[in-house]
């Protein structure tokens, strides 16, 4: 039987953390509300400059304590939407600018609704830490208003005894900034990346394009080893604009600098793809569901052009009969590929499961658990989405699983659990 031992930790939704974010008013400066746009300008110009000094006293003494260096998103406001506002060469002083950018932005609560579905990669940094110890960095799917999706980060370290700490979060998060595109960028791709004084901990990746407006979802990281034998760190998520869906890649090599790049080809219409840590006989090897039920091996020769896929694992206990699903990057074993997977049962209860497939040939599968390692009960049931327990990625600590998991859409846990006993239960 799997023993799975609980961390105390846990983390919830926090209307407290917030960040500065463009009002909707203004955020792109054009179209149907472009006239009202520069109505809403041309009162604040009117104000004589006392007023004005008096109106921008008011947002900094409510604002200023709550976020990092206020006053230059307020002028960085301005200069995105100043093109449209057709002043006609009119000059302005600058508390007037610093006003009006004040006006088209607005505090938004990013993880107010929920806090879910997390990953774990190791750190880039490893140093300084005792024998037996992992720095980590987990990625966070953080719900807010208008029920827009966000990647926030944590990070923490393990030690020896299933310790499990995370490093406080700074008093401000910062939202990632857009940067130049990159030359060697697939087409559709944005660079974005977090401010030299800003911590991992303290960052936010918001929307970016129109793929993106209304969430970034589930994000499944994966410490990738490259060719070179370098490490980079890539992800896959979905992107959803409220409408449509499709599978996006995250890249860094530092959690500095970020490309968020669009997977084309059949399989990246669908959500849930986790890639494999390494490639195999010179492909990049991923997982999917591709047909809403089943999952599917996938095989590329390129990390953004994903199609078709062969059948590796169908629902065959009644804690999966609904559908089944993949929970974050196949983990390397010395007994092969261990693959979390998320099972759909009766009443849309969720579980977590575990199969594992050949080393060399990921196409076979070697056994599979015939009960949950994990699912919803008790408290652990209550929730913004009741019943459900998921994970988009655990890693190895020596011979354990560390593993973090979402609570019914609603609240973070923590869980280590013997690799050996998962391996045990298997058939």
């Amino acid at each position: 039987m799997v023993e799975l031992v609980q961390h105390e930790l846990r983390l919830h939704a926090d209307p407290g953390r917030v960040v500065v974010r463009p009002f909707h008013l203004a955020w792109q400066a054009a179209g149907p509300d472009i006239d009202r746009v520069r109505k809403l300008v041309a009162d604040i110009i009117g104000l004589d400059p006392r007023t004005v000094r008096a109106e921008l006293s008011i947002v900094l003494n409510d604002f200023a304590d709550r976020h990092w260096q206020i006053e230059r998103f307020f002028d960085d406001r301005y200069l995105q939407i100043e093109t449209a506002l057709q002043l006609d060469g009119k000059a302005l002083r600058r508390a007037t600018k610093r006003l009006i950018g004040a006006y088209f932005c607005h505090e938004y609560s990013f993880s107010a609704a929920a806090l879910m579905n997390p990953s774990v990669v190791r750190h880039p940094d490893q140093s300084g830490l005792r024998e037996g110890s992992v720095r980590i960095i987990l990625s966070l799917r953080a719900v807010g208003e208008g029920h827009i999706s966000t990647i926030a980060f944590r990070e923490g370290i393990i030690s020896a005894g299933r310790q499990l700490s995370l490093l406080p979060q700074p008093p401000f998060a910062t939202a990632v900034m857009m940067g130049k595109p990159k030359s060697d960028a697939e087409e559709g791709s944005v660079s974005v990346y977090r401010h030299r004084e800003s911590t991992i901990s303290g960052t936010v990746i918001f929307p970016m394009t129109e793929a993106q407006r209304n969430g970034l979802e589930d994000l499944r990281l994966v410490e990738f080893e490259t060719e070179s034998g370098k490490s980079e760190w890539i992800g896959t998520y979905t992107a959803y604009s409220g409408r449509d869906i499709r599978s996006e890649l995250l890249r860094t090599r530092d959690f500095r600098d970020f490309t968020l790049t669009p997977i084309v080809g059949g399989a990246g219409r669908n959500k849930g793809m986790a890639l494999f840590p390494r490639k195999i006989d010179g492909q990049f090897l991923m997982i999917g569901r591709q047909d809403g039920k089943n999952l599917y091996l996938l095989r590329s020769d390129t990390l953004e052009n994903w199609e078709g896929g062969t059948l590796l694992l169908e629902p065959r206990f009644p804690w999966e009969f609904v559908q089944i699903g993949n929970c974050g990057a196949p983990i390397e074993l010395e007994e092969g590929w261990l693959v979390l997977t998320h099972g759909v049962g009766a009443m849309r209860k969720y579980a977590i499961g575990a199969a594992l497939l050949d080393k060399d040939d990921p196409s076979k599968v070697i056994g599979r658990t015939t009960v949950p390692i994990l699912s919803a009960a008790d408290e652990d049931r209550e929730g913004y989405v009741p019943n459900v327990v998921y994970t988009c990625g655990a890693i190895r600590v020596g011979d354990d699983l560390f593993l973090p998991y979402g609570v019914a859409d609603s609240s973070v846990c923590f869980a280590f659990v013997s690799i050996s006993d998962i391996l045990a239960e298997m058939v």
